[in-house]
């Protein structure tokens, strides 16, 4: 397992074929220009043939001079390879549906039509200056020995990866190692995992197809991406690094703002509770917990937030102890004794009940007026 990963990249590309998500122009080129900064080694980031308007988006990524190589997407189509000449680009993915279902219930056609396809277009595109990637759609539910017979067509006619797509979400692990493992032991060309979400699995698909022999994950910014999205980069990243050592040249300590303006320009905001970038990720508020953080941040941390470049925070709720509300106050600069911590504790209680909601810093201090002053009161 001592290698490195590459991310390719595709919230440009599958990430803003998110329902209702589409990047304009500075927004495309401010998330092309973050994910190359920290460390992003690929990056698909459009599909030609849709219209001169996304080609000059594409042609406009590769004006910037990024360090990441640039990739772009296509069906198995003459008119499709052919519209993605010229454009800077590095890469094409050309999509060949691989699944008997796909073949006969989408394309209509036969296996025989396929690989001849596969052939064809993947020459074209060669000749056109480009290296290819052939994109497995619908692998999860194609037969093994024909993936290996693509694989074995695509290799002789220049190709250089192939893209093992679960498109419906439907592996677990399991299943998805299977199917690597088979791949892996039928070619030597560079496998790369798509993964999507259905099932909640994708980033767990993602890793077990780097255990069983993948070389590239495909990934987006927050799992941006058809349905329940995709594998999210974050995730990927963190879990290549914390599970198995692996590197794959992405600085995670500045994940955040890149998450934040993807975010912000597909107007799907990180749900709170987000692995890795959502806001509670590392907050605490349960009694027993920030105890046990106080004495020892091992005690409840998997790993150090400051690898993400966060750090823990505690917040005081309902299920909050006198610690925690002697810490919190410590950190406001304000020392309280055991008797005004409980005193507090009750107060933040109602607080919560009432507002459903940690109380903020100002409320926080609020209430240790309003406690104070009761104090003092002569009634």
């Amino acid at each position: 397992m001592a290698r490195a990963i590459t991310i390719n990249d595709t919230t440009l590309r599958d990430g803003e074929q998110t329902a209702g998500v589409a990047f304009n122009l500075e927004e495309k080129l401010a998330i092309a220009r973050g994910l190359d900064a920290i460390g992003v080694r690929e990056l698909e980031i459009g599909i030609p043939v849709m219209g001169e308007a996304e080609r000059d988006g594409i042609r406009a990524v590769a004006s910037l001079g990024l360090r990441a190589r640039l990739m772009v997407w296509a069906r198995l189509s003459q008119h499709d390879v052919a519209a993605c000449a010229g454009l800077g680009a590095h890469l094409v993915d050309i999509s060949a549906p691989a699944s008997d279902q796909h073949i006969a219930g989408k394309l209509q056609r036969s296996h025989v039509w396929l690989l001849a396809q596969v052939h064809t277009q993947v020459q074209r595109a060669r000749d056109l200056g480009l290296e290819v990637c052939v994109g497995l759609e619908d692998a999860s539910r194609a037969r093994p020995e024909f993936l290996a017979q693509v694989a074995e067509v695509a290799q002789r006619a220049g190709a250089r990866r192939l893209r093992f797509a679960d498109t419906l979400g439907i592996l677990d692990p399991f299943a998805t190692k299977r199917a690597i493992r088979a791949l892996r032991r039928a070619t030597d060309l560079e496998i790369e995992m798509h993964a999507h979400d259905d099932l909640g699995m994708a980033t767990a698909n993602s890793l077990a197809a780097v255990r069983a022999g993948a070389t590239h994950v495909n990934t987006t910014v927050n799992g941006l991406g058809e349905r329940a999205g995709n594998a999210a980069l974050e995730e990927v990243v963190l879990g290549l690094q914390q599970c198995y050592g692996l590197k794959t040249g992405v600085a995670l300590e500045q994940l955040g703002p890149v998450a934040e303006l993807v975010a912000q320009a597909s107007g799907r905001p990180i749900p709170v509770q987000k692995s890795v970038i959502g806001a509670n990720v590392f907050t605490h508020e349960a009694g027993i917990h920030v105890d046990g953080l106080l004495k020892d941040p091992v005690n409840y941390q998997g790993f150090d937030p400051a690898i993400v470049g966060r750090s823990h925070r505690v917040v005081l709720g309902k299920h909050s102890g006198t610690r925690a509300v002697k810490s919190v106050f410590a950190a406001l600069g304000r020392q309280i004794g055991d008797e005004e911590a409980g005193h507090l504790l009750g107060m933040v209680r109602h607080f919560v009940a009432r507002e459903k909601r940690s109380p903020d810093e100002s409320e926080l201090m609020l209430l240790a007026s309003g406690l104070r002053q009761a104090c003092q009161s002569p009634y």
